[in-house]
């Protein structure tokens, strides 16, 4: 009975952990209630300027790479929640990792009453992003609506786990990037090579060849954080994509916690 109990008080003791850090997070967001309206508005405004530029495009074309424009805009709008998912959750913890391993504050993370992955992961959320993530999920029921789908409650699990895949996926490659930080200086060119990278999730990946295909549509997550939970609305259940996003999922997570750590026991090492 012990034994049963004991992987729930662990998870009991992670989220105890977690909802002080959504505490933190809350009153200092309010604390700088300007700085959070403002960065809202940034991002707000960054999200419309990417479905108007889908409008303007579609006024020129019917379709892209075998894509309708409310097809594209849900394709759009699921990238979109991805990645506010990222910034609002992982993002600003992770690539604060380079900074506090320079100076020493990494010691920090390795006192707390967690693991060091989750401590680092999870330390703050970011607001802005969070709140924005319901834009996000506005632009996904506005094309859905459009397009004259009805899924299912199964299609909507579907998507939903899709999604969560997509995320967990963003945040291994963010996780193995930042981990950098314990062989190397800083990571700003990295952070913002993962921003290029991930514009890519915002085209269907028809549109790829080659080359280019290999890259991102089989190699890197990017496209398929975004491709496969739209099909799944579109389409319904594939197995293929199923497949490809549950095993790409684990390739980069497992990838992201091995790199990290590999950079763990160096920096352990170099401080004892």
């Amino acid at each position: 009975m012990a034994d049963s109990a004991l992987p729930s008080f662990i998870v009991l003791h992670y989220l105890k952990i977690w909802l002080a850090s959504v505490r933190y997070s809350l009153v200092r967001s309010m604390m700088f209630r300007g700085d959070f309206i403002m960065w809202s508005m940034v991002e707000f405004f960054w999200m419309g300027v990417n479905v108007a530029a889908i409008a303007v495009i579609y006024q020129h074309t019917d379709s892209i790479a075998g894509w309708s424009q409310y097809e594209m805009l849900l394709l759009i709008g699921t990238s979109m929640l991805v990645q506010r998912l990222l910034m609002g959750l992982f993002w600003s913890n992770l690539f604060e990792m380079g900074r506090n391993i320079r100076s020493g504050n990494f010691d920090f993370f390795l006192e707390q009453p967690g693991h060091p992955l989750f401590m680092v992961s999870t330390r703050k959320i970011d607001l802005d992003s969070l709140l924005n993530v319901t834009v996000a999920l506005a632009i996904v029921l506005f094309a859905v609506n459009k397009l004259g789908l009805s899924p299912s409650l199964g299609d909507i699990a579907i998507y939903v786990t899709f999604v969560g895949c997509g995320l967990v996926s963003s945040y291994a490659i963010v996780l193995l990037l930042a981990s950098v930080s314990f062989w190397t200086i800083g990571t700003k060119g990295v952070e913002s090579g993962y921003f290029t990278i991930y514009e890519f999730s915002r085209l269907p990946k028809q549109a790829f060849s080659g080359v280019a295909n290999i890259i991102f549509v089989w190699i890197l997550p990017t496209v398929v954080i975004s491709n496969a939970p739209a099909r799944a609305l579109i389409s319904g259940f594939s197995i293929p994509d199923a497949i490809w996003v549950l095993s790409s999922t684990l390739i980069w997570l497992s990838l992201g916690i091995v790199v990290f750590q590999a950079g763990l026991r160096r920096y352990s090492s170099a401080s004892s």
